[in-house]
């Protein structure tokens, strides 16, 4: 764990000062998740076998849509690909030779080299909620977001511990014109937060006004070099790539900037209702998009990404936190490996309208899902409510609260001299108690996880306390988090050269909503 803050250490002080240091604001963050337990196989070799051959089944016989994409049309013809109009046909083997391409582990740098992040391997990253253009939170319900609630979230984001990445549109500001949005976005993500970031997807246009903004806060010659962004570019499932999502990939993968390459996916609706079949579609869907990362240019980063839910039969609303869900989400971690790619997927997905009992179920299932199944870059680790509506302020920080107890789960169970505590256990004998011993006092500040938001006090001090259930006591850490936010250092000239280019290219173009 890094401590991000200065500190002045002095000499003496005795508890007085141990206590005036406990309770200072401090903002620390911890390194990205390397697992130590083993992944959670759902699938036989038989099995994965199946759907592998099953995918380029569909790839060859039934082909993939391009739309509107002359470009991609031909580089797919160039590699040997059957084209039809704008419907391209990939011959048994192209795609996985493709995908070799594409590197196993990638290295996402933050302006603080202090939190860059590995995505691949046993690694695992966590992103917050990604694009709900509603907010919610305890005093004023339910509402259109704002860039002051974006702004909010990523500082919230910024000092949340157990949080990695800063993300991307982690609620939709639908007070900024559409076509201008995505600079706001972004400058509230490098100059409030100095964790990593995602860029934007919207537009080819806006991922370029993505990799220059980068360029301005990195350095030109170090963005070409160096990926400094991980982006989401999602497929209109049932297997077509449309030709926005398309062109923010060539801009990326041209300047070595990292894709998920997801399909987006409701069971029963968008992909057959049954798992195998599903996670057919989803692998040759993936195949098709990673593959054409590799023909726009030959070792760009990508993720293979999935994010699947099925559908409720009595009111055909997505659901999240069930187990079909949890299946695929194995089964694609799987596939993800045998290809050597880094793995994307959900996290604390939930479908309530509240941060209550329905919405802590559903995504405890989904986080811990995401831990055991491989997940290399958890995006929606944090906020989501309402079906990925909603990004809720109160979840937020009590999503962040949990994403602890998955750094504990993944360090496995350590067994060096310190851990086997048989001294601990000579000292204290039968009918003792371990409280006051010697290796309970080296440990005991780094032995168990600590809640900052959960309640573990007696009955009557918490009465006492104003009975408080956890959005309360999850909305008045979102205050204190606030209130004792303070800015990342950053270069003022940078900053000064990156709210420049916001305002020149807001001035350069009329708004629009659509």
């Amino acid at each position: 764990m890094n401590d991000l803050t200065t500190k002045t250490r002095r000499r003496g002080g005795g508890g007085a000062a141990r206590r005036a240091e406990r309770t200072s604001v401090k903002i620390e963050t911890a390194r990205f998740i390397e697992r130590n337990i083993p992944n959670f196989e759902i699938l036989s070799e038989e099995a994965l076998e199946i759907v592998e051959v099953n995918a380029e089944t569909i790839l060859e016989e039934v082909g993939v849509n391009f739309v509107n994409n002359p470009i991609a049309l031909a580089l797919w013809k160039e590699a040997g690909a059957d084209v039809q109009g704008e419907r391209v046909h990939i011959p048994r083997g192209l795609a996985p030779k493709l995908c070799s391409t594409a590197p196993s582990r990638i290295t996402q740098h933050a302006r603080n080299s202090g939190k860059n992040v590995e995505i691949g391997g046993k690694s695992l990253v966590c992103a917050p909620v990604y694009g709900p253009p509603f907010v919610r939170d305890l005093a004023a319900g339910r509402r259109y977001a704002t860039i002051a609630d974006f702004q909010k979230f990523v500082k919230l984001g910024y000092m949340s511990k157990w949080l990695h990445h800063s993300g991307g549109t982690v609620c939709e500001p639908t007070d900024i014109a559409v076509n201008k949005r995505h600079l706001d976005m972004l400058l509230a993500h490098m100059t409030l937060s100095d964790k990593p970031f995602m860029g934007s997807v919207t537009e080819p246009s806006r991922a370029r006004d993505s990799v220059e903004m980068s360029e301005i806060l990195f350095g030109k010659e170090f963005v070409q070099n160096n990926t400094v962004m991980t982006s989401l570019i999602n497929i209109n499932s049932p297997m077509t790539f449309d030709d926005v999502m398309m062109g923010a990939l060539e801009v990326y993968a041209k300047n070595k900037q990292a894709c998920v390459i997801s399909p987006f996916i409701v069971g029963g609706a968008m992909a057959p209702v049954s798992i195998a079949g599903t996670l057919t579609q989803v692998l040759a869907e993936v195949l098709a998009g990673v593959s054409y990362s590799q023909l726009v240019r030959p070792g760009a980063p990508v993720i293979f990404g999935t994010f699947v839910t099925s559908i409720d039969m009595n009111s055909g609303a997505p659901t999240f936190g069930t187990p079909e869900a949890s299946q695929i989400l194995y089964g694609a971690g799987q596939l993800a490996r045998r290809l050597g790619l880094p793995y994307r997927s959900g996290g604390g997905l939930c479908g309530s309208k509240l941060p209550d009992a329905q919405a802590a179920y559903e995504t405890a299932n989904t986080l811990q899902a995401a831990l055991m199944g491989g997940v290399n870059f958890m995006l929606h680790s944090c906020g989501w409510l309402e079906g990925g509506l909603v990004s809720s302020f109160e979840k937020f920080v009590m999503d962040a609260d949990q994403l602890g107890i998955l750094h504990h789960i993944a360090n496995g169970v350590q067994v060096n001299e310190n851990a086997q505590a048989i001294d601990a256990i000579r000292e204290v004998g039968p009918g003792g108690h371990y409280l006051g011993c010697a290796h309970t006092q080296a440990n005991f500040e780094s032995a168990f996880w600590r809640t900052e938001v959960l309640d573990y006090k007696p009955f009557e001090t918490w009465q006492e306390e104003g009975a408080r259930d956890t959005v309360t006591l999850a909305a008045e850490r979102v205050e204190k988090m606030i209130d004792t936010y303070q800015k990342p250092i950053i270069d003022p000239a940078v900053e000064e050269a990156l709210n420049d280019y916001v305002s020149r290219k807001k001035t350069s173009m009329p708004d629009s909503f659509n």
